[in-house]
């Protein structure tokens, strides 16, 4: 139940923080992408080098 609530509360404020604050958002998203974007690529050279 309280995961439940929690999970709605977070979408809540995700379309809150989107819709009233859209440039920072967009940069908060931006910067989340190229985080996840440097994990991967550190992944596939971990993974390359190992294999080469």
């Amino acid at each position: 139940m309280i995961k439940k609530v929690l999970t709605w509360l977070g979408i809540a404020f995700l379309i809150f923080f989107i819709a009233f604050n859209p440039r920072s958002a967009a940069s908060v998203f931006e910067s989340l992408g190229g985080t996840i974007a440097d994990i991967a690529e550190g992944f596939g050279t971990f993974f390359t080098d190992l294999v080469a």
